[in-house]
């Protein structure tokens, strides 16, 4: 991890302001264009290019189940990871669809699935079958943590390779919400009943359960705030820590990183934590309806793009907002300045 840190530069805000000034002399009131102006500036500063390009774009889906799940925390049962992961291998999942209207390339990685899969088109990087019950044991061992981290560093340099101007990371994993409240209320000081929601669909009784599973877990487990790495191994999962390493490294390539929903910004923000350089290369694509996400966004000073009623998770709500990326570039390459048009510019005061 401390090799891909020491390769995260802080983006280019010269880059960004130059993007800004040349946005003024487009044939358009400054700034009428609003956030898709601020999004340009961005891609700019992220790349170190007036005029970057944010295609093709590359999805990872990292899946990986939670042996939290035993808590009865889930409206699905542990093998819905497996069943989605077969569906997503079969191209039939609500981001294969996203991700085939935005031409992504599109790899899913099993780091952490509790049964054994042979399937192909999924990328076998498995730590360890699932993680442990967080409310009897850590989920996990810092070293299982590092690993899979390293397993979403190693898919992001693989996009790369490819070609991927842009990633989009998503994920799979029965009970992640749970996991991801709990890092959340440890890395945030917010109360638990305040970030918890219904996941993938529980009522009201079953979401109290739910809170008291977590606070369960927490005290039980006394993770140190200020230590992310600690909070992710003792409360998160496989797939939160390879989405981690899979933000840290879209930073190192000075690639733009799409962040989907509830279970990705938590994953974002341990990035953030954990290298603080990163927050400048994510770009949020949405706000869940899980309450946690409002809380999770907060902390990140992070303004999403898209406001959807949203909660699916996979990456796609972030696969949705890629046509807005593809918009402020295009705005930059294509739109003219008043000088090439012959249009006259704001008069004078």
């Amino acid at each position: 991890m401390h090799a891909i840190v020491d390769q995260i530069q802080p983006v280019d805000l010269h880059a960004g302001e130059q993007a800004r000034r040349y946005l003024d002399t487009l044939t358009k009131p400054p700034g009428s264009l609003g956030a898709l102006e601020d999004l340009a500036s961005q891609l700019s500063a992220i790349t170190g290019e007036l005029k970057p390009s944010v295609t093709p774009p590359a999805v990872i889906v990292f899946a990986a189940d939670h042996g939290v799940a035993a808590e009865g925390v889930s409206a699905f049962p542990q093998e819905v990871t497996e069943q989605m992961v077969t569906n997503f291998a079969q191209g039939g999942a609500a981001i294969n669809v996203f991700a085939r209207q935005i031409d992504a390339r599109i790899e899913v990685v099993d780091v952490g699935v509790a049964s054994r899969l042979s399937l192909p088109g999924v990328v076998d990087a498995k730590v360890r079958a699932g993680t442990a019950n967080m409310v009897r044991e850590d989920a996990m061992s810092r070293a299982d943590a590092l690993a899979a981290m390293d397993a979403g560093i190693t898919a992001v340099e693989r996009a790369a390779k490819a070609g991927a101007k842009c990633i989009i990371v998503g994920e799979m994993g029965i009970a992640n919400t749970t996991a991801s409240s709990a890092m959340l209320a440890v890395l945030s000081g917010e109360s638990v009943a305040s970030v918890v929601g219904a996941g993938t669909g529980l009522n009201q009784q079953q979401q109290a359960h739910k809170v008291a599973v977590i606070e369960r877990a927490i005290s039980a487990r006394q993770a140190k705030p200020q230590d992310p790495l600690d909070v992710l191994a003792k409360l998160g999962g496989l797939e939160i820590a390879a989405m981690t390493g899979a933000y840290l490294a879209a930073a190192a390539q000075r690639l733009p990183a799409i962040v989907d929903g509830f279970i990705a910004t938590v994953a974002a923000l341990t990035a953030c934590r954990l290298c603080p350089a990163v927050r400048g290369y994510l770009i949020f694509g949405h706000r869940s309806q899980e309450p946690g996400h409002d809380s999770a966004l907060m902390v990140l000073a992070a303004k999403p793009l898209l406001d959807m009623g949203m909660r699916l998770g996979e990456g796609s709500g972030a696969a949705l907002t890629h046509p807005l990326l593809q918009a402020a570039t295009a705005m930059m390459k294509e739109m003219a300045t008043f000088a090439k048009a012959g249009v006259s510019g704001k008069a004078a005061p």
